[in-house]
């Protein structure tokens, strides 16, 4: 296909660049996995976003580098799935759904179940648009043929069957249990839900009196409105200071209870007075140690934080109204003694900020132990999950070994209803898919399941899992790679290797990419109450989504955290630019070619043949690098070839044949810039898909797309070694030559005479080859080649390896100031021949380095002794 005519701005627009190529994208359907026969699978399914507003900077990285990974196997070949979808969100969608209709005064209990699901319904279609909306304009190839969503009709089925499957190995149990609860959202949370903040409170020392009357023991709490559940004081059994006390009993102050003291194993006889309260039914430590000495459990709160009738003369007070109160109460009775200020962590939730309460309440659990174990062993065979950074291993396994039981039952309406029924006249529990036949009879439970419980489930569930057939699930599972921040490791990740493991028998991915958090330019994280939010869709106004995805994807290794500077943004901005500008200049001079025309077997000058192996250079380590992750030396070996290598240089060398008579030379330098645009578009695609699609369309080019076309491949044939040295050697001495003017002020619009002295035939016979580049870069009215060339009386000069150069000064330097110049030049070459002395003569280093590093060093130094000795020469020559 023959290049279009060229009609590219001057200057890059991602705007309307942007906006045309993702419908053109879903209109070819090449994002869909096809399943063809003969190319190997390869699979991400996205972290299901939640449907409940917009897309933060976090979600734009993890789905740029997923995309990145996606759009590099799809162009390698593979029949590669990214499969899209959305969370329910249980907690945070139901909250949202409930503040809008307060603000029409309006309750969920208003509505009724069946109207505040239609709202949240309602909601989900509104939000999955905007989130679709936002998936577009970050450019991501996501298959929306397989989209689904947490409480679609499959995903349903599945949760289901696990829920039931898990009841009937004895996994999933109901009990009493002290659980974390949010009393602002009126809902059980897991562990895992509950955000740990330091907050200042203080210990409360009170005295609890023997009924005796033989005296008190000292007791201290966080928590003093508690002890009006106190059932028991516990004390260690091996403390001399209590035994005595075992099986006495103290009365409970302003209630009156009497309650037992009891030898208990967990008391730390060094930790404050060695006794402490126990309040089962309030602190889940307390809740274990009634078990074992069968004590009764005193619930005196309600489920929002208020005390309950149990709590007497409190009733109806705020949990931390109460505690003030009883504090005055306990002050005037004269049981507490002492306030002590105390920094401690206290429990939040996740989601509504509330403090969490600990809170004895009948719940669903997951047994986690036995599925723990089993993925425990995984770690321990070659199919293991492999994570990236490897010591996030160490983070998973610590948790998983140190696992607790799993509260899956939420107090909420949106979400998975638990498949359990309760028989109306006995209590029976009933768990399956459906009802029971007797439906009347039996009322199902009212509790929905914890949102991870569907979301662990989600690499199978999306593929038609529990159908074992589904042709999705045969071809795509398990999936290849998950991309993940850190801070869910224990939500998500390991729940997904549970559950993984337990019902499909293999781990759910191959890899876990973990990645840090976006933070702002100082460091901190962002958030509402700082107000340093970024929002990436106004980047992507600004700057455009390239810019935005090749910031995201190369500004962090993988397992650390990014800070974002809108300075760097425009950075990239401006590396598009470039690119822009040098693919215009190319295209311009391409004059119609063909992709057929395009042929690199002729005649190649050095740029020629540099340019092409850099080229190949640069693809092998692409390649491998985008392999194991590294996308930020990705960026910087893309960045530095196409800025350096090819605009800076070979552009500028191109234009000598260009705009010259030769005519097959010419046709060369078309074939080559045609060719290394092409596969340098193809290479930075992935990271930069707009930009690399517009500029690739205009190239003489096969194919629809560039997100089908071939991945580059290294060619040997193209790998010219030798072309490297003489090229670098050119480039040395162009650079040195353009820093002397500098140093002089000489513009380079002056002409200037220059003699380069090479060591030897070889490197004289490499100059002249280059010849044309130095007249054109170093521009010289004279430029004088040789080996036996004498330098001038008067003149700069530099010595690099192989060469000498002089630039004769003709009253334009200081012969002073060249003086001290070059000795200056031999002291730093004094430090270097130091340096790699002190390095050859440590025993330690010598021993252990390979012989090729040590061949290396000592090229290094017999390279810095030269030029120490020719700099030296010339001082002595300036001095005579």
């Amino acid at each position: 296909m023959a290049n279009q005519e060229i009609s590219m701005p001057t200057k890059y627009d991602p705007k309307s660049t942007e906006a045309k190529w993702y419908p053109y994208w879903l209109e070819g359907k090449f994002f869909e996995a096809k399943g063809e026969e003969g190319k190997t699978p390869y699979t991400i399914v996205i972290p299901p976003p939640n449907v409940t507003g917009k897309l933060h900077l976090g979600h734009a990285w993890d789905t740029t580098l997923q995309d990145i990974l996606i759009r590099t196997k799809r162009m390698q070949g593979y029949d590669a799935l990214w499969l899209p979808g959305m969370d329910h969100a249980g907690i945070a969608t139901q909250a949202k759904v409930e503040g809008k209709l307060r603000e029409g005064g309006v309750s969920r209990y208003d509505l009724g179940r069946e109207k505040f699901l239609e709202k949240s319904w309602e909601w989900k279609s509104e939000y999955a648009d905007f989130i679709r909306n936002q998936w577009s304009k970050l450019g991501l190839s996501l298959d929306y043929s397989r989209e689904r969503f947490t409480l679609d009709e499959g995903l349903s089925k599945a949760v289901r069957e696990v829920f039931v499957k898990l009841y009937e190995k004895k996994l999933i149990y109901r009990g009493e249990y002290i659980i974390n609860w949010d009393p602002q959202t009126k809902t059980a949370l897991s562990d895992i839900e509950v955000i740990h903040k330091d907050v200042q409170g203080a210990f409360y020392h009170m005295k609890y009196p023997l009924v005796d009357g033989s005296g008190h023991i000292e007791v201290a709490t966080t928590r003093p409105e508690t002890m009006l559940g106190d059932t028991a004081v516990a004390v260690h059994p091996e403390d001399e200071r209590y035994k005595h006390l075992i099986g006495k009993k103290v009365k409970l102050p302003i209630v009156g209870r009497e309650i037992e003291i009891v030898a208990d194993d967990y008391v730390d006889m060094e930790f404050g007075s060695g006794a402490v309260k126990i309040t089962p039914a309030h602190d889940p430590n307390d809740f274990e140690i009634g078990n074992r000495h069968n004590l009764e459990r005193v619930l005196i709160m309600d489920e929002s934080g208020k005390m309950n009738e149990n709590a007497g003369k409190y009733q109806g007070l705020d949990r931390f109204e109460c505690r003030k109160q009883i504090v005055k109460d306990l002050q005037e009775e004269g049981v507490l003694f002492k306030i002590e200020e105390h920094m401690h962590s206290v429990g939040h939730s996740e989601r509504s900020g509330a403090v969490v309460e600990p809170y004895l309440s009948t719940q669903w659990f997951v047994k986690m132990g036995p599925l723990a174990e089993e993925a425990i062993k995984l770690q321990q065979k070659d199919e293991k999950v492999n994570f990236v950074p490897e010591r996030f291993e160490k983070t998973y396994l610590h948790w998983i070994e140190n696992i607790r039981d799993w509260c899956i039952s939420r107090q909420l309406w949106w979400g998975h209803r638990i498949p359990a029924w309760y028989h109306n006249e006995t209590g029976e529990v009933y768990v399956g898919h459906d009802a029971p036949q007797d439906s009347e009879n039996w009322t199902q439970d009212e509790d929905v399941l914890d949102t991870w419980f569907s979301s662990a489930l989600w690499p199978f569930s999306t593929m038609g899992w529990p159908d074992q057939n589904s042709a999705d699930f045969k071809r795509y599972y398990s999936t290849d790679v998950l991309v993940t921040g850190y801070d869910i490791i224990y939500f998500w990740v390991a729940r997904m290797i549970f559950q993984g493991l337990e019902f499909t028998g293999e781990r759910p991915f191959k890899d876990v990419l973990i990645h840090g958090l976006v933070r702002d330019s100082e460091g901190r994280k962002m958030s509402k109450s700082l107000g340093n939010g970024v929002d990436p869709m106004d980047v992507i106004d600004k700057y455009g989504a390239d810019a935005l995805r090749f910031f995201l994807s190369t500004g962090s290794s993988p397992g650390n955290d990014l800070r974002f500077y809108w300075e760097k943004v425009e950075s990239t901005w401006n590396f598009g630019n470039k690119i822009w500008n040098a693919s215009r200049f190319a295209l311009m001079n391409m004059e119609g070619l063909t992709h057929e025309e395009i042929d690199l077997t002729g005649k190649k000058s050095i740029a020629d043949q540099w340019i092409l192996t850099r080229l190949q250079e640069t693809i092998d380590d692409v390649t491998r690098l985008i392999d194991v992750y590294e996308f930020g030396e990705v960026g910087r070996l893309l960045y530095n070839f196409i800025w350096d290598d090819f605009c800076d240089w070979y552009i500028e060398m191109a234009k000598l044949p260009l705009y010259g008579e030769d005519e097959e030379a010419k046709k060369m330098t078309r074939s080559i810039l045609a060719h290394v645009l092409d596969q340098t578009m193809k290479l930075l695609h992935p990271f930069m898909p707009f930009i690399t699609e517009e500029i690739w369309q205009h190239l003489p080019h096969q194919g629809e797309s560039i997100t089908v076309a071939a991945w580059p491949v290294k060619n040997t044939e193209l790998v010219f070694p030798e072309a490297t040295k003489k090229m670098n050697l050119l480039k040395e001495i162009i650079r040195s030559v353009r820093n002397t003017r500098a140093e002089l002020n000489v513009p380079m619009s002056k002409k200037i005479e220059l003699l380069i002295k090479a060591k030897d035939e070889t490197i004289l016979s490499n100059l002249e080859e280059g010849r044309s580049y130095l007249e054109k870069f170093c521009n010289p009215d004279q430029l004088k080649l040789g080996t036996d060339l004498q330098a001038p009386e008067k003149s700069m000069s530099s010595v690099l390896t192989g060469v000498e150069l002089y630039l004769p000064l003709a009253g334009l330097l200081d012969l002073d100031a060249e003086i001290a110049r070059l000795e200056k030049e031999v002291k730093r070459l004094d430090s270097e021949v130091e340096r790699v002395q002190k390095k050859l003569s440590n025993q330690g280093f010598v021993a252990k380095a390979p012989a090729a590093v040590i061949e290396e060093e000592k090229a290094k130094e017999q390279d810095y002794l030269d030029k120490r000795a020719t700099v030296q020469s010339r001082i002595d020559e300036l001095k005579a």
